[in-house]
């Protein structure tokens, strides 16, 4: 029942070129940075890569893409990473987008074994269509295009088939984890972690804190231990915030009787 493994390399062992990657985080929050950079090292290739975005161009996700690791993304926000717009404009990456809500349910259909489902997001538009180019040529033009979506009517609404993603291996980021593999996130890090990490076939967990079997109270358990597989310490100050962004100090304010007159002390 110990799934705790010595290091990141011995975590990502095994993972093949041409792996489909389920990967936890939300911009850069609760992202596997330790189990990325193992996989940078092991020279990994040919990865088809699922999460909400693809880090940033010099950490996360984006270390794999400089490499040129990965050949697929299926995303739903790939902003603040120049990196990732020069590949997929070049033809050199395939990107499937995919609305936010609907990845998320993506994810958690594989992972409850659900094969598809319908939804009212993205009909009317060119998700329902067709159309959106995932790669395009290097000539600029589109080398493949989205496929239209069935689309069916339920009470009176209209509603896209989605169909269900699983993972050869998830990567994700847990705040706590225990011996047995249950882990507890952290705000903002619960968004993809937890979805992530049901939809893959192995699931390989970085905690920043590893506590003994018992410690966990059950009730704050996000992820239950039956979806993990492998779990590694992880560098607690290995974080990153996306923009940063200050103001200038506000002055302190001045105590009311430093304000007042001298012949209003006097009095």
């Amino acid at each position: 029942m110990d799934k705790v493994v010595g290091s990141a390399a011995q975590a990502v062992a095994g993972i093949p070129d041409g792996a489909v990657l389920a990967v936890g985080g939300f911009g850069v929050c609760g992202i596997p940075s330790g189990l990325i950079a193992a996989l940078v090292e092991a020279g990994t290739g040919g990865l088809r890569v699922v999460s909400n975005n693809c880090g940033l161009d010099d950490w996360g996700l984006g270390l794999l893409l400089r490499a040129g690791r990965i050949v697929r993304m299926t995303s739903s926000y790939v902003g603040e990473n120049k990196e990732f717009a020069r590949r997929y404009l070049s033809g050199e990456l395939e990107v499937e987008l995919t609305p936010q809500g609907t990845l998320a349910e993506r994810l958690r259909a594989g992972g409850a074994g659900i094969p598809a489902f319908f939804t009212p997001a993205g009909v009317g538009t060119q998700v329902e269509e067709g159309g959106l180019p995932w790669r395009y040529a290097p000539d600029g033009s589109v080398a493949v295009a989205s496929p239209p979506k069935e689309v069916r009517a339920f009470r009176g609404g209209r509603y896209l088939l989605e169909e269900a993603i699983t993972a050869d291996y998830a990567l994700v980021r847990a705040a706590v984890a225990d011996r047995h593999g249950n882990c507890v996130f952290h705000a903002a890090a619960a968004n993809f972690n937890p979805l992530a990490a049901m939809a893959g076939r192995v699931t390989v967990v970085e905690a920043e804190q590893i506590v003994e079997p018992g410690q966990l109270d059950p009730d704050r358990v996000h992820l239950p231990g039956v979806f993990v597989d492998r779990v590694v310490a992880a560098d607690p100050d290995d974080r990153r915030i996306e923009r940063r962004t200050v103001r200038p100090a506000a002055e302190p304010p001045v105590p009311a009787e430093a304000s007042a007159s001298p012949a209003a002390k006097e009095n």
